[in-house]
């Protein structure tokens, strides 16, 4: 089968950083689908994985969104036949989708919506998941409630379903933060209450400190700590999902903030007992996307899932200008 894959952890301009290979297809075994990839997206935890982490033996295959047609069924699935489209993040201790055919525990997989398109449809399973359980297994949101909450560098692709999400499902008040003109009118199209710049001072945008009840950050975190501290309110709740080089959490203390980092992949790396619970995530959501209560977040459409098209992508999000998801589709024939 056709993929893509590094051998060597190299910067993306590196013409080896990513690498057009074959290798042999896989087949389905116990709870796994044989999922025969049509679109995949491209999350920033490509980038961190091509960059920071070795493959062990051969060629490492990433890639951690995909929608496509079950091809085999292990004898154990019991959620799915043969023919099922399908939508998917997939599991970081696995070989990924930049490839014809992948592998994947029936437990984290749904039927994917029918009303969009395939690579419409690829934008969204990491970043669905990762925002649901920010909002409501981390965050613990009380949807009732009529509280606020400000998401920081909400335009991109956890911010744009998180968004989304929290305007459908909860009385939530949603502020969010976006520095540059067709971010901010991105965000407006969302439905979001207010949009403020990260690059400025929130507290004064605001108008006044301990204002809001929850406080998520999705990227570069270490420059907004001193101004999170100010807005959020005394036993707030903070919830983060990048890697911080450094993070004081002693400044929590004092408003007694409770914190909460969000890591997609734990329930399927550690096969949790509540592992199911994405396959539920996903279908509720697909349901959501078919009766147009949640759309696309997808940005752009970068062609056929190939090493030069998959550089390109990587280069973008590296560069941190990307807006909504990227999206590949189809090998070559």
């Amino acid at each position: 089968m056709k993929a893509v894959g590094y051998q060597i952890n190299l910067p993306i301009e590196n013409e080896y950083s990513l690498q057009d290979i074959t290798l042999d297809k896989p087949n389905a075994t116990g709870r796994d689908l044989l999922v025969k990839v049509q679109a995949v997206s491209v999350n920033p935890v490509d980038t961190k994985i091509r960059s920071n982490v070795a493959a062990d033996l051969g060629y490492k295959v990433i890639g951690w969104d995909a929608v496509g047609i079950v091809e085999e069924v292990g004898d154990q699935v019991s959620l799915f036949k043969v023919g099922d489209l399908v939508w998917y993040a997939g599991d970081l201790t696995r070989s990924g989708s930049n490839a014809e055919y992948q592998k994947v525990d029936e437990r984290i997989v749904s039927l994917a919506p029918t009303s969009v398109s395939i690579s419409q449809a690829a934008a969204l399973p990491l970043t669905t998941l990762t925002a649901w359980e920010m909002l409501f297994d981390r965050l613990r949101v009380d949807s009732q409630a009529n509280q606020s909450i400000l998401i920081i560098g909400a335009a991109g692709g956890v911010g744009s379903i998180m968004v989304q999400l929290a305007k459908k499902l909860t009385n939530l008040k949603v502020i969010a933060t976006a520095s540059r003109p067709a971010s901010v009118e991105w965000l407006k199209q969302l439905g979001v209450d207010q949009v403020i710049d990260h690059n400025q001072s929130m507290s004064e945008q605001l108008g006044m400190n301990d204002c809001v009840d929850y406080v998520v950050s999705l990227n570069n975190t270490e420059q907004h700590m001193i101004e999170v501290m100010k807005v959020i309110k005394p036993q707030g709740q903070f919830g983060l999902i990048d890697d911080p080089t450094s993070f004081d959490i002693r400044s929590l203390k004092q408003k007694s903030v409770s914190l909460h980092w969000e890591f997609m992949y734990t329930r399927s790396m550690f096969e949790t007992d509540d592992m199911q619970k994405q396959h539920e995530i996903l279908a509720t959501v697909a349901k959501m996307i078919d009766s147009g209560e949640v759309k696309t977040t997808l940005g752009e459409h970068f062609g056929r899932i190939n090493a030069t098209n998959l550089k390109r992508a990587h280069a973008l999000l590296e560069s941190q200008t990307a807006r909504g998801k990227i999206v590949l589709e189809g090998f070559n024939d």
